[in-house]
């Protein structure tokens, strides 16, 4: 037999020889026979993409550069919030995990390209054996020996009709379609961070507002307990007093609890244990950026989730074309090289070489009906995928005119209930100097007070949702959510 090198260039060789085939195409006939994938090519389908947003406020809103089109750390220019969202985007464990989605799909692409190239491998053996002689065997002496197998093997499938490109295929889209996710996760996170560092500062505004309304009542009861031991008061104003007191440390202890609350629901988000969370720009001194929305066409390119289902098309398009191969014949070739005798020392020699090398042909005949079923089966999932991208391009839609409609009504009722408060603070400071000078009682301002504080906690949750709003529309309109490195590397 060959010395065991010889075995081993030999395997190289058909290694080589198969293995370079997919990249050195042939020309001709073959060339064309090696380019056939049986199955639908993709096209994206038909979609109805509406001219304009629907707003009545930004009719000529097309015409400016999206607001979308800002990175996220320039929307909202608060240091602390910033600070908060790129330690989400470090340490969130979802966005870690949507990473690790995209290594496991990236690696898939891999075991499905590795059918271009020969699967080589190697097998041995070593059996002892005994004949009985005698009875069993009259003509044949009772003997014993060993054999000793050793060989290399490589297997090639030819893609003819193009199954193992059309599973790469779908493999890559699937792939591309994980990192769309991961996309959409940081969106999610990013999104959900926002809110709910506004929610917290809501939550500091409505608990400052409950302690000057606290204080406030104490020093109501203090006077309303003063004039009833004087005899110039009755007790229902001392009572009416203390019941707005023990409301307003009722709220206080309420608005602390869900403060806490939201500073856990924050560090969860960050990736860390609860934890205070430091605050930056105050509610009542946040901006609200200007907001321009681009075209609508614009809209497909930047949302994650439409890229994502794209993808999922066109992998499920993909997956036709593996149904559609699975009917026709799978062509290959194979090779044995290797080597057996009774002596192990002497498998490697060139007294008793063995080889073979073959073409194989296989196809399916009949099975009952299951490479049937398995097309109509995928065929159903690529309408299914069809379905549910259109669907993603509508939902898309409807977020982005639920956004513009709570912005621009928002705005309104901002306005409306800022000079509410103005009107109900001019009320308390009329009805103080009226008490002062003696033309009427306390009561008056006790009512003119009771009215001001729900009307300033009402405000703060406006300009809270007003500041979400701003968040849902960028989120809505696929924005830049990526970190810098990730911008500057898109551009």
């Amino acid at each position: 037999m060959m010395p065991i090198r010889r075995h081993l260039a030999l395997a190289a060789a058909v290694a080589v020889v198969a293995g370079c085939a997919p990249i050195h195409q042939p020309k001709g006939f073959l060339g064309k026979l090696w380019r056939l994938e049986v199955g639908p090519q993709y096209e994206r389908p038909a979609i109805d993409t509406p001219a304009d947003y629907r707003s009545c406020a930004r009719l000529d809103a097309t015409d400016a550069a999206s607001f979308a089109d800002l990175p996220w750390w320039q929307v909202f220019e608060d240091p602390a919030l910033q600070s908060l969202v790129s330690g989400a985007l470090e340490g969130n464990y979802d966005l870690q995990a949507a990473v690790a989605r995209i290594d496991e799909a990236r690696a898939q692409i891999g075991v499905a390209a590795s059918q271009f190239f020969p699967q080589i491998g190697y097998q041995g053996s070593a059996v002892r054996q005994r004949i009985p002689g005698g009875v069993t065997f009259p003509a044949i002496p009772a003997a014993t020996w060993n054999v000793f197998f050793g060989a290399f093997n490589a297997a090639w499938e030819i893609d003819l009709w193009g199954r193992i490109r059309r599973s790469t295929e779908a493999a890559q889209a699937q792939y591309l379609a994980s990192d769309e996710a991961r996309r959409g996760v940081v969106v999610s996170l990013v999104s959900n961070m926002a809110s709910g560092y506004f929610e917290l500062l809501e939550l500091d505004r409505e608990l400052a507002i409950a302690h000057e309304s606290a204080d406030t009542y104490g020093k109501t009861l203090d006077v309303f307990t003063r004039r009833y031991l004087g005899g110039t008061d009755t007790k229902i104003s001392t009572s009416r007093a203390e019941a707005n007191l023990q409301a307003s440390r009722s709220t206080i202890a309420a608005l602390e609890r869900q403060i806490a609350q939201a500073e856990n629901a924050i560090s969860v988000l960050l990736g860390t244990n609860p934890k205070p969370i430091e605050r930056g720009v105050s509610l009542v001194h946040q901006s609200v950026p200007v907001t321009p929305l681009g075209l609508t066409s614009e809209l497909l390119r930047r949302r994650p989730d439409i890229r994502q289902a794209e993808q999922t098309m066109i992998a499920a398009n993909a997956g036709i074309g593996v149904a559609v191969a699975n009917f026709f014949p799978t062509v290959g070739l194979s090779t044995l090289y290797g080597g057996a005798n009774n002596k192990i020392g002497n498998v490697v020699k060139d007294s008793a070489s063995l080889w073979n090398i073959a073409a194989n042909l296989s196809g399916p005949i009949f099975q009952g009906g299951k490479l049937l079923e398995s097309y109509y089966g995928q065929k159903a999932y690529w309408d299914e995928t069809i379905a549910s991208y259109r669907s993603t391009i509508v939902q898309a839609f409807r977020e982005v005119a639920d956004a513009l409609a709570a912005q621009d009504r928002l705005a309104e009722q901002r306005t409306a209930q800022e000079a509410q408060v103005a009107a109900l603070r001019e009320a308390v400071r009329l009805s103080l100097a009226r008490y002062e000078s003696g033309l009427t009682n306390y009561i008056e301002v006790l009512d003119a007070e009771e009215l001001l504080y729900p009307a300033e906690g009402a405000l703060a949750r406006t300009r809270r949702d007003q500041l979400v709003a701003v968040v849902n529309l960028y989120k809505a309109l696929g924005g830049g959510w990526q970190k810098p490195r990730e911008q500057v590397a898109a551009r």
